[in-house]
């Protein structure tokens, strides 16, 4: 039989703009895909952020179903306690476990989520919320002394790269060398796996595509505010483009005819404008209260926060997340409940309106969780929030002058998530015929995977059948 049956390559925050027509014809493997299949553009969830996209592709379920709304999440109704939403807080199954379930072998590379391990029917590879390669990173545990061999091999003197280091830095240089390294070690890992356990299915997902559009998108982009003219890494992202389209057209001859084949991003990227300041702005319309302010940016969880005069606060990232300090459930709410929708709904008219620096609307874009999920689990934010519908991040300081800035409080960062990923599909049954299909969403990966390997699909899934 041929092995594997499924291949998945991901690419996390692969733009479907670049792929699809600036650079379609510098990318002969992924151009043959699309000539041979069906590729298109994928909707991811919201917010679109690594974790939980990925999550939500391979389970079929949105992120309040899996009550994992981003990187961080709150633990409980605290003010400061957040963790991160690892392996653990996935409740569903996801694909690697149905198909394991039904007696596929599986292998799984660096696909986020996937940390701590867990027990799968084959192989598994931890991804980049892994702290290091000294704890348990797959599964089996004796995996790890094998992938160092594998790593090794790859890119001598280098162990294996669980993330790039720092990759928020200015020394850029080194950020592109560990990219290269990482992505070469995780193709050759996935070679190894199939050369030496014939999986039925395997996984991998790339994260050197999201790293060198944060590291690097202003020397590529005349429309970035920052952009570098003649920039000597002006071309760094289109050459670790076809990078990776090489290597996934050594990784195919690993594979049979027989191979479906599945490319896909959990979102797109576009450039940042800047940040939005989002604590600064809640205070300056009097909803959140301080009793010293900082003379620098400090971290809102590092200020001294009246909660008896506050009635929200935000989490910065990609996107913004608002929490209402409500009577009853925070410990110094002031919201009283009867006041909780129309409180809200104020603060997201506000939203909605918020000028940008030349005093035109931003065009942020506001959702109220309950409606736009099917359930909501754990802790929720109040309202999320796009801001210049994902041209803007949130900035989470308080302190300092002004609202708009092009300072990052996470470090040097010059692209933000876009809401639309892509999908490739090639399958030896069926031609595709180079056909484009647009309408599709992160949630029908799961059931139009299954449905085309006769496995039963689950009640409940959100997505739908994709018709490949």
């Amino acid at each position: 039989m041929t092995h594997p049956r499924l291949l998945i390559i991901g690419l996390d925050c692969a733009e479907p703009s670049l792929v699809f027509d600036r650079w379609r014809a510098d990318l002969p493997a992924l151009n043959r895909l699309m000539t041979e299949g069906v590729y298109g553009k994928l909707e991811s969830c919201i917010p679109a952020i690594t974790v939980p996209a990925w999550s939500c592709m391979m389970s079929g379920r949105d992120p309040g179903e899996l009550g994992v709304y981003g990187f961080r999440n709150r633990v409980d109704r605290s003010y400061g306690r957040m963790a991160v939403a690892d392996s653990r807080a996935i409740r569903f199954p996801r694909l690697w476990d149905i198909l394991g379930e039904s007696g596929w072998r599986v292998a799984v590379i660096g696909v986020p989520g996937a940390y701590p391990p867990s027990a799968v029917n084959g192989a598994l590879v931890s991804c980049f919320l892994a702290p290091s390669t000294e704890v348990t990173y797959t599964f089996p545990p004796a995996l790890a002394e094998r992938l160092a061999v594998w790593a090794a091999q790859a890119t001598p003197g280098r162990a294996y790269l669980l993330d790039v280091p720092n990759f928020r830095s200015d020394d850029k240089e080194r950020i592109v060398r560990d990219i290269y390294a990482m992505c070469d070690q995780r193709f050759a890992v996935a070679a190894a796996l199939i050369e030496e356990e014939h999986p039925d299915f395997l996984m991998l997902v790339d994260m050197g595509i999201d790293r060198i559009h944060h590291a690097l998108w202003k020397h590529m982009d005349p429309q970035h505010p920052l952009f570098v003219p003649d920039s000597p890494f002006a071309d760094a992202i289109h050459a670790y483009y076809r990078h990776v389209d090489a290597q996934i057209a050594a990784l195919l001859t690993h594979c049979g005819p027989e191979t479906a084949v599945l490319v896909a991003s959990d979102h797109g990227a576009r450039p940042l404008m800047g940040g939005v300041r989002i604590n600064q702005w809640l205070i300056a319309q009097g909803d959140l209260t301080l009793r010293t302010m900082p003379d620098a940016p400090t971290n809102l969880d590092q200020a001294d926060v009246d909660w008896s005069r506050t009635r929200a606060w935000s989490a910065g990232g990609y996107y913004g997340r608002i929490f209402l300090n409500v009577r009853g459930r925070e410990p110094q709410g002031v919201i009283p409940p009867a006041e909780y929708e129309r409180v809200r709904a104020d603060l997201a008219a506000r939203l909605e309106a918020m000028p940008g620096p030349d005093g035109h609307p931003l065009g942020n874009r506001v959702f109220v969780p309950q409606r736009l999920y099917r359930a909501v689990r754990g802790v929720a934010p109040d309202l999320i929030v796009y801001f210049g519908d994902l041209a803007w991040r949130a900035v989470g300081t308080v302190g300092g002058e002004g609202i708009f800035t092009q300072e990052n409080d996470t470090g040097p960062d010059d692209a933000n998530h876009a809401q639309h990923g892509l999908f490739i599909w090639r399958d030896p049954q069926r031609s595709g015929g180079g056909r484009r299909l647009d309408n599709a969403q992160i949630y029908d990966i799961l059931p139009t995977l299954l449905r085309r390997f006769n496995m039963p699909v689950p009640a409940g899934l959100r997505g739908t059948m994709l018709e490949l």
